[in-house]
């Protein structure tokens, strides 16, 4: 917990300086560890992580849609019980920024709605087969292909948008 001075990493991967994405390897086979943080600097990772609650990564609102989540620790996020693409659009038109989907449901249900048009997607050398699926039954894509990056770790990122 960050007021105990710890954080919890649940993965490891950054962009270098010069474009290069590094991931690790975790650090336990449950490739979750905890990071102590200096007491010096305990003050600014507090308020950057606050500051990350607040806001989005590009400093918006953010809305949470959850059937089940009581309540939010940010007046900057609300809560939506059900997705509203319409609503959606609304905001869309009102931003003057990108929108950002996080999580396969969510991710299914605006990519069923038409509202993607740009898709970051990270494809690793270990594949398991389950888990929640983000593309939706029924649902085809004509994308471009904008980006792409192949990594000495065989990650291959690539960034595309719909025709």
């Amino acid at each position: 917990m960050i007021e105990a001075g710890e954080i919890h990493v649940h993965r490891s991967q950054a962009e270098l300086d010069h474009g290069e994405l590094l991931v690790k390897d975790p650090r336990t086979l449950a490739g979750r560890r905890t990071v102590s943080i200096p007491s010096a600097l305990l003050p600014e990772v507090k308020r950057h992580v606050q500051w990350l609650a607040e806001k989005g990564p590009d400093g918006a609102d953010k809305i949470a849609y959850s059937t089940t989540l009581e309540s939010v620790s940010s007046a900057r996020t609300g809560i939506e019980l059900t997705f509203d693409p319409d609503a959606v659009r609304r905001a869309e038109a009102d931003a003057d920024h990108d929108l950002t989907v996080d999580g396969p449901n969510l991710a299914a249900q605006a990519i069923a709605a038409g509202l993607v048009d740009e898709y970051h997607l990270f494809t690793t050398t270990s594949v398991v087969g389950g888990g929640t699926r983000f593309f939706p039954d029924g649902v085809r894509l004509d994308l471009k292909l904008v980006e792409q990056r192949a990594f000495d770790s065989g990650l291959i990122y690539a960034h595309y948008r719909t025709r």
